[in-house]
């Protein structure tokens, strides 16, 4: 929209006329093309690598401001990048980071190449989404089947929430995987399984009442209908092991946990 423009075209002009900038990159529902009237504008600030250190160390790496703009919600949402941030997170970004680079439109740049890094970023390895399948799978498996029956023979009402929430993320976390989709962040979960071509029979109705009823019954119901559907099951004895390295070893591996892959 045209309003979302002008405010992009003066935010990037004044970014121009700093020393440490290398490039304004567009995001969001602008960049997407699925703005509404009032959404604010989504850019990431691409400085320089000691510029980038000096703003973590005074804790301000991202930021809102205004630059006059006259629409209600208007304002730019400001997250700041780096020449190393944009490499390594081609490498290893969470799916938040990378579903956050789709769609993105280069404003002004001095960095060359920067187009195709900023494609690469959205793309994930074919095998990671397979490991990814698999991680999912023994959350569900082990939140489901084991802590939730816990919770309920216990009466621990928190551990009871606790394993449903966790279930029902990682069993949609497991069908986006299969549909070669990312994971954008916890409050697109619901919209983006409705928006899936390819979802287990019967699944998004018990994923709802998991969510309300946290009933063992459920559980393993939900996890019986994904295990069929999926192309390719992880074994049963190998569950406890990619539970505790997705858990309880990032740590040691330096990895993210399985939650925030």
């Amino acid at each position: 929209m045209r309003h979302h423009e002008d405010a992009l075209a003066r935010y990037a002009a004044d970014a121009a006329t700093q020393e440490a900038t290398l490039a304004v990159v567009l995001v969001g529902s602008v960049a997407r093309g699925t703005e509404r009237p009032g959404s604010d504008v989504d850019v990431y600030l691409v400085v320089d690598d000691d510029a980038w250190q000096a703003a973590a160390q005074v804790n301000r790496l991202a930021w809102s401001e205004r630059h006059d703009e006259d629409y209600p919600g208007g304002y730019v949402d400001v997250k700041l990048a780096c020449p190393r941030y944009l490499a390594v997170a081609a490498e290893r970004a969470d799916d938040p980071t990378r579903a956050s680079f789709a769609g993105a439109r280069v404003v002004i740049s001095r960095l060359p190449e920067i187009e195709e890094t900023i494609a690469a970023l959205a793309i994930l390895p074919e095998q990671e989404w397979d490991r990814r399948v698999d991680a999912h799978l023994a959350q569900a498996r082990l939140h489901g089947r084991y802590f939730l029956a816990q919770a309920n023979a216990s009466g621990d009402e928190f551990l009871r929430r606790h394993a449903a929430l966790h279930l029902a993320l990682a069993a949609a976390r497991c069908v986006l995987a299969v549909n070669r989709t990312l994971f954008r962040g916890q409050k697109y979960v619901t919209a983006t399984l409705a928006g899936l071509p390819d979802v287990p029979d019967g699944f998004t109705e018990t994923w709802q009442r998991i969510l309300t009823g946290a009933d063992p019954g459920d559980a393993a119901m939900l996890i019986d209908r994904l295990e069929a559907w999926l192309p390719r099951v992880l074994p049963r004895d190998q569950t406890l092991s990619a539970f505790i390295r997705d858990n309880e070893l990032p740590w040691l591996t330096g990895a993210l946990p399985a939650e925030y892959y």
